[in-house]
């Protein structure tokens, strides 16, 4: 009795610990029943049929990631070598989701395999139709063409894609070479334009500023000569007014007005002495040359009394 009642003892001990299941958190576990899917467990402890159902697989649903590198070549043949980092998720928790996810592949190995492959194709394709210049400006463009075509396929499996970036898109050592010669000429030739462009605005402003100096000048100039002019045409007004005054009053006191000539000449050759600064000039002292300065000089007063009348 002792050995049956242990016997027993023991095979309900067996039975119940083989009826427990806990399940870790983030995942799910799948229960089938003679291979056929017979429902999922959630994390915490779950019971089970014993020896007939059995835990075909833990399905994560927790973010996964996994990088890429692989080799693609532009519509240009120059060789892109990427460096990619793809997460991805189950979709959900659903019945449903958990058991495309179960089912669809053998195990993760062949879903990783799937996944990175096709990606791999999709961006091959993207960049086989563009050219090599145009590769590092288009990361967006690319993550936004391969998420639009492996959706529908991931969909099918049970997953979607959460992201996928781009860390680093290199080139070969020649092409890379190349790249930098062509961004340095590219400087020079922009500094070089900089350049003209500063010493054409510097001469166009000391044009200007010539231009506007010549200009003040000139307007100086014919400011300073009206100015002479008027100097000039006073000065005669003022000895003609003074001459006519000296006249008038020679003849009230009876004396002959060409004593006023006579002073001016003996004065202007007076002056020409004393002012002088080594030039030389010639004049007729004689008295028949005297009369014919003075007839002159009286013309001009004659003239200048005619214009102011």
């Amino acid at each position: 009795m002792d050995l049956v009642l242990i016997f027993w003892l023991l095979a309900t001990i067996l039975v119940l610990y083989l009826s427990l299941v806990t399940v870790k958190q983030g995942y799910v576990d799948v229960i089938t029943m003679f291979g056929k899917y017979r429902r999922m467990l959630r994390p915490g402890l779950n019971l089970k049929i014993p020896f007939l159902e059995r835990v075909y697989r833990s399905v994560s649903i927790q973010n996964r990631s996994v990088e890429l590198e692989f080799q693609a070549v532009t519509q240009d043949q120059a060789n892109v070598y990427f460096k990619n980092m793809l997460l991805y998720a189950v979709q959900n928790d659903g019945e449903e989701t958990i058991k495309k996810v179960a089912f669809k592949f053998f195990s993760d190995r062949d879903l990783m395999q799937a996944l990175t492959r096709t990606i791999e194709g999709t961006i091959r394709a993207f960049v086989a139709t563009k050219r090599q210049s145009e590769i590092l400006s288009l990361r967006r463009e690319i993550v936004a063409f391969v998420k639009e075509e492996i959706d529908q396929s991931l969909e099918e499996w049970g997953y979607h894609l959460i992201d996928l970036q781009i860390n680093d898109i290199t080139f070969d050592q020649q092409i890379l070479e190349s790249m930098s010669r062509v961004v340095a000429s590219n400087n020079l030739k922009a500094a070089a334009e900089n350049e003209g462009q500063a010493l054409l605005i510097t001469k166009t402003k000391a044009a200007e500023a010539e231009g506007n100096a010549i200009k003040i000048s000139a307007q100086a100039e014919r400011e300073a000569a009206r100015l002479r002019g008027q100097g000039v045409a006073l000065f005669r007004q003022e000895v003609a007014k003074g001459m006519t005054e000296a006249a008038e009053q020679l003849k009230q006191a009876n004396l002959d007005t060409n004593v006023i000539l006579f002073s001016m000449w003996t004065e202007a050759i007076k002056n020409f002495a004393e002012a002088g600064k080594g030039n030389v000039i010639f004049l007729d002292g004689s008295s028949d040359n005297m009369q014919k300065t003075m007839k002159q000089i009286m013309a001009l007063m004659q003239m200048d009394s005619q214009k102011q009348s």
